[in-house]
């Protein structure tokens, strides 16, 4: 925190590669000093945030089991992780005090996914999200200010598998996402979540702050999707380049969200919550795009922060010592297991000497990229990445 010139809303955690259990174990241990320390109350993870309210009711107030929360409540897998399991399980006995009356609300643990419902070959239905927003403007509003009825999304939507056809990714012409249906739903989402803003005094005078608060997730969830599967049915050469923005765009949009509440600890891929431009080779051709970092950055100023990781070995995937003419190889020379490095000091003591990129053998890791150190408030190294438990 002495790296900062405050206590930011959002502290962002990055790391270069998913998978590691003790990268998030790291995460644990900051998480658990910044809720003792300096007063964070809520975590946020590069996953589901539709599934992620599984988790969050779990942990706020004991809402089905440990079990069914890390299969339900995490997407990319996420949920098989026992770092993960862990968190969830550390989260909900802190919330839980010695008499087991539970915390009060103001103090309690809160867990928040912020990316969009969407894994690499599919995005979600938008059923979920619409349907949740229309019951809820339903049970307060008057019924003839809604823009149409339950039975009309539904029929729109149709059948769920038509928007989650993983053979979309590969070719357009298969997606829903331009079709007649997709072009009503939208315009039928934006006129529910324009009444959500209309009606927004009564709405936050008569319910709770969190059926507020999950309303507008809701909102968003649901044009975000929708615009989402517009791209997936796009021909043009920006589709991709679309598709990526559009996901991290989803993902700022829920930061700045959970950042009005409480301070917020992030942790995501390095690539999305950089400062710089996020980039990536995929059928030959390099996409650009602003990460999610970007933005929220270019809204909160000084109130966003962002701690990069870079790792010397994960010798498990085949990842050795990194060279010395690389970021992670000088690093890699410092004696300790692990540090954090206040990324001025360090660009002055670099000087005009910028290391080279590392080139990894294994495609699943993605090492710092030097080029982004002025975009970065500090750097956590980890040395060495032991085999996964078992």
């Amino acid at each position: 925190m002495r790296l900062l010139p405050a206590r930011p809303r959002l502290l962002a955690l990055g790391e270069p590669t998913h998978g590691e259990d003790t990268l998030l174990d790291l995460r644990n241990e900051l998480f658990r000093q910044l809720v003792e320390e300096e007063g964070y109350r809520t975590l946020t993870i590069e996953s589901d945030c539709m599934a992620g309210l599984v988790v969050d009711d779990y942990v706020t107030s004991g809402t089905g089991t440990l079990d069914e929360v890390m299969e339900r409540g995490f997407s990319h897998g996420w949920g098989a992780s026992a770092a993960n399991r862990e968190l969830v399980r550390w989260m909900r006995a802190h919330n839980i005090r010695v008499d087991n009356d539970g915390r009060p609300a103001s103090e309690r643990l809160r867990f928040a996914g912020f990316d969009g419902p969407l894994e690499m070959a599919a995005a979600a239905s938008p059923r979920q999200a619409l349907t949740a927003l229309h019951g809820y403007l339903a049970a307060r509003v008057d019924a003839e200010l809604l823009p149409c009825t339950a039975h009309t999304l539904d029929r729109l939507l149709g059948a769920d598998d038509r928007w989650t056809d993983p053979a979309v990714m590969m070719d357009p012409a298969q997606s829903v996402g331009q079709s007649d249906d997709a072009r009503q739903l939208r315009l039928l989402a934006d006129d529910l979540v324009a009444l959500l803003d209309m009606q927004a005094p009564h709405l936050r005078a008569t319910t709770s702050r969190d059926d507020w608060d999950r309303a507008r997730l809701y909102g968003r969830t649901a044009t975000g999707l929708l615009g989402y599967h517009h791209w997936m049915a796009d021909t043009s050469p920006a589709r991709l380049t679309r598709l990526c923005a559009q996901r991290d765009l989803m993902m700022a949009h829920n930061l700045l969200a959970l950042a009005e509440r409480d301070p917020v600890l992030v942790h995501a891929h390095n690539g999305h919550l950089q400062r710089e431009k996020s980039s990536m080779r995929m059928g030959g051709t390099r996409l650009e795009w602003w990460s999610a970092g970007a933005l929220v950055s270019d809204r909160l100023g000084e109130e966003y922060a962002f701690i990069a990781t870079a790792l010397g070995t994960i010798r498990h995937q085949g990842v050795d010592t990194p060279p010395p003419d690389t970021l992670e190889g000088l690093l890699y020379a410092l004696p300790e297991d692990r540090c954090v490095l206040d990324t001025p000091r360090l660009a002055t003591t670099l000087g005009d000497t910028r290391p080279a990129p590392r080139v990894s053998p294994w495609f699943g890791y993605a090492p710092y990229d030097p080029a982004h150190l002025e975009g970065t408030d500090g750097i956590v190294f980890v040395k060495d990445v032991p085999g996964q438990r078992g």
